[in-house]
């Protein structure tokens, strides 16, 4: 729980940083233009002190829970602040940042609970992650395409074909990592099950489902608001869910 509250002000000191650093930008969003900073509703000094408290409370409490899960959140800090400088004006090097952050993530959790990762668990948090990234660059690349405003510099460096293919070939390894993962002998002797490749089905379904809303629906900006808005994905999740539970203590 302390590792979470730690990495979620950290986190939140990282968001305050970008928004603060993009507020022109985000202000020729459709819906970025809403944002606290880029809308005017909080003022740039409040914000640069809440950053900082925010950060310095996030680190603090990683240093004392353990000395790796510090040095995981702070490199997750300077590895976001390059991003918001530099790296994320380099195309591809972007999204590879984007999707680093997830995978840091996991690894603090499996520091914090002592908890084993599995070599694919790694792989397939970070091609889903540059999956859902080139999707959102995509939304980026549309809205250019029918404004004319660009909302990021780096618009310029990507197009449609390019994230579409980029896209499936992201889809196609996370499935077929999925399904090594379900079927490595470690899983196998963990979960006492040799039939977790079943839920793959899910799996399919869940980014098939995500590539429709991106492709033919248009509307990959935000996945939160994706995954809280759609039924289709949340019974795949749910399905999902269920399945493995099922095969694993039934």
């Amino acid at each position: 729980m302390m590792a979470f509250i730690a990495f979620s002000l950290v986190a939140s000191s990282v968001y305050i940083f970008n928004d603060y650093h993009d507020i022109e930008e985000d202000r020729k969003h459709p819906t970025k233009k809403n944002r606290p900073l880029a809308s005017g509703k909080v003022s740039k000094q409040f914000a640069k002190i809440l950053m900082i408290i925010l950060l310095i409370f996030g680190l603090a409490i990683s240093y004392l829970l353990k000395s790796t899960v510090f040095y995981l959140i702070l490199s997750y800090f300077i590895l976001n602040l390059l991003y918001t400088l530099k790296l994320k004006h380099i195309v591809i090097i972007d999204t590879f940042i984007i999707a680093t952050g997830f995978v840091i993530r996991i690894f603090v959790g499996s520091q914090t609970g002592n908890i084993w990762l599995s070599m694919w668990i790694i792989i397939m948090t970070f091609l889903l992650a540059l999956f859902i990234a080139l999707a959102k660059r995509r939304d980026d690349v549309l809205i250019y395409l029918e404004t004319g405003d660009k909302t990021r510099k780096i618009i310029d460096g990507y197009n449609l074909e390019f994230l579409n293919t980029s896209m499936v070939i992201m889809a196609s390894v996370v499935i077929v990592s999925y399904i090594m993962y379900t079927i490595s002998s470690d899983v196998v002797s963990r979960m006492h099950s040799e039939n977790l490749y079943l839920t793959v089905v899910f799996v399919i379904l869940g980014l098939l489902r995500y590539m429709h809303i991106t492709i033919v629906e248009k509307k990959s900006g935000s996945p939160t608001e994706m995954l809280l808005r759609d039924r289709f994905l949340q019974l795949s999740i749910l399905g999902w869910i269920a399945t493995f539970i099922l095969l694993i203590y039934v």
